[in-house]
Parts: C-alpha cells; sequence; structure tokens
C-alpha cells in the first residue's frame, strides 16, 4: 500500500514521544521532569533509585510544542508535575475516561476530551484500545493501584496508521488491534517493568516485539519507555540483542535513543 505522506515520529525519553500526520503533532504521555526529582515508586523493583534517572534530551519549551496531548494514563512516569506546569492549559487534551480527564481539569486544563469511537482532531481519527497493566494476577492483587491504561490507534487518510499500545501487556485486545487496524507502525512499551515479589512483568518486553513483529508482517515496530525509571528492568541493548538473535530484519524493528527522531 502506498502511503502519500509520512508520518513523523520522535521519541523524547521514557513512553513521551511525538506523533506527527502532516502537520499536526501529538504530544504523548508527557512527563518532562528533569532527572533524579522525585523518589523511586514504592513497592517496585529498585526502588532506592530516584527518578528519571536520565535527562531530557531536549529543552521543556521544545518538547511542548504540539497542537494537542494524549495522556493514556495519569502515572506520574506519563503525566507528571513538570508537564502539568509546562503546557498551555488551553490546549486539547485527550484523556481515557472521564476519571482522568476530570483529574487533568483539576490541573487547570480547559479543553480535555476522552478517547472514544469517533473521536477526531484536526482530520486525525483516534481510537481507543483497551489495555491491561499487569498480568492476572498483577490485577487480582494490586489492581487497584495499576489502575485503567488505554491504548490508541490514530487514522489520516494517506498516512501510515499508528498504534500506540501504552502500558499494558499482551492481551486479546492487543492483538484485535493489530487485526482489525492493520497499523503501518506500531509503539509497544517494552521497559519490562517489575513490581517487588512478583513474577513478570507490568508492561510488555523484547518477547512481546518479537509477537508485534511477526503479527504484522508489514509494520515497523518501534519498543520505547526503556532505561528512565526504577523498575525498568529491560534495557535497549537487550532489546537489539534479541532482535538480531531471532533474525529479525532490523529495519522493521527500531529501538531509539532519546531525542531520536523518523519519518515514516
Amino acid at each position: 500500500m502506498t502511503h502519500a505522506s509520512t508520518v513523523g515520529f520522535q521519541l523524547i525519553r521514557n513512553a513521551t514521544i511525538k506523533l506527527s500526520f502532516g502537520d499536526t503533532t501529538f504530544l504523548v504521555d508527557p512527563m518532562l521532569a528533569p532527572k533524579d526529582s522525585f523518589p523511586g515508586f514504592p513497592g517496585t523493583v529498585n526502588s532506592h533509585l530516584r527518578n528519571p534517572t536520565v535527562e531530557l534530551p531536549l529543552s521543556t519549551a521544545d518538547i511542548v510544542q504540539a497542537d494537542a496531548v494524549i495522556v493514556t494514563h495519569i502515572h506520574p512516569d506519563h503525566w507528571d508535575a513538570a508537564a502539568i506546569a509546562a503546557l498551555p492549559k488551553d490546549i486539547p487534551l485527550f484523556a481515557q475516561n472521564a476519571n482522568d480527564a476530570a483529574d487533568i481539569r483539576n490541573s487547570g486544563f480547559t479543553d480535555v476530551r476522552v478517547i472514544g469511537a469517533g473521536t477526531e482532531f484536526q482530520g486525525v481519527r483516534l481510537s481507543p484500545v483497551k489495555g491491561q497493566h499487569g498480568s492476572e494476577t498483577h490485577m487480582a492483587m494490586v489492581g487497584s493501584f495499576l489502575g485503567e491504561t488505554v491504548g490508541v490507534v490514530l487514522q489520516r487518510p494517506g498516512h501510515r496508521t499508528v498504534y500506540i499500545a501504552g502500558d499494558t501487556v499482551w492481551t486479546p485486545d492487543v492483538d484485535a488491534a493489530i487485526a482489525d487496524y492493520q497499523p503501518g507502525l506500531i509503539v509497544l512499551n517494552t521497559g519490562y517493568a517489575q513490581i517487588a515479589g512478583f513474577e513478570g512483568s507490568i508492561i510488555m518486553g523484547k518477547e512481546d516485539l518479537g509477537r508485534a513483529y511477526r503479527a504484522a508482517p508489514g509494520a515497523t515496530v518501534i519498543g520505547v519507555h526503556m532505561e528512565a525509571f526504577n523498575h525498568m528492568m529491560q534495557s535497549r541493548r537487550e532489546l537489539l540483542d534479541y532482535v538480531a538473535e531471532q533474525g529479525l530484519d532490523a529495519a522493521r524493528v527500531l529501538v531509539p535513543e532519546d531525542g531520536q527522531a523518523y519519518r515514516f
């Protein structure tokens, strides 16, 4: 399939990305605190480390230049006080549900919308994909702490469709999103974050990157949300080694450095 126009992608840091469809730019999950701003997350692996563990690669003024913001959920590694302070209070902002929208409005934002069927912004359609922030065991034991999260599919005629999976493990909803939307770009949070005392991760890891690669043979898969918070247990190097070991096409699997940008 030929795509007449390009999609721009830039990893800022952690799960914070910029995504552009033509002249429309979304800032996703802005977490803009300087390095070592707050303590590690209690109860998670390596909680003695301060967060974030690395600095931003760009100035905050440059990062907040966007037409709209998407917040997949309001955990502080996706939506923090620094972002709240830096963003214009009238910027259009898309939240996963009414509760998150109310919380964001309480921070002073005046144009907060909930992503739903038929949501559109400047010619880009936004569709929610249910996420699950951990295994069934995680959700049964600490689900009230992990809360709800969402992925988002972004579509604009003439451009590649983009699926941002968000903070989720692999579920049937992920399979369905890939099958139904046939995304050309799939962005996965692959830091394999862990809670102390639990086996497994509360987000995706390298095997999920391979699974997405196989599930969507025409797509480029991008791994983000690594090496910036105390509980991230999978590094970029590990992902790249996995790509090589599995014989995956390196042109279809990207593991960007902070600040790195691409055009598709």
